[in-house]
């Protein structure tokens, strides 16, 4: 069963079916006084982080990282 998360941005309206666990989980993340929209603009920032972690050390570990002291410009 799905419950629908409305997000309200500037004027546009955009409706994500979630299941009721995802609908509850989210609703605990939240913060008093913190909008839905807020929330998930949070995680999306800490996924992006989290990637370009990621793609770094993979580039380190992979050998194909150049430190900035080789570049020429």
């Amino acid at each position: 069963m799905f419950t629908m998360l409305t997000i309200f941005t500037m004027s546009l309206t955009k409706r994500i079916p979630v299941t009721e666990q995802v609908w509850k989980e989210l609703a605990e993340m939240k913060t008093a006084g913190q909008t839905y929209d807020a929330l998930l603009a949070e995680m999306i920032e800490v996924r992006k982080k989290r990637r370009l972690v990621e793609d770094v050390q993979r580039s380190i570990q992979e050998d194909d990282f150049v430190p900035l002291s080789e570049i020429k410009l």
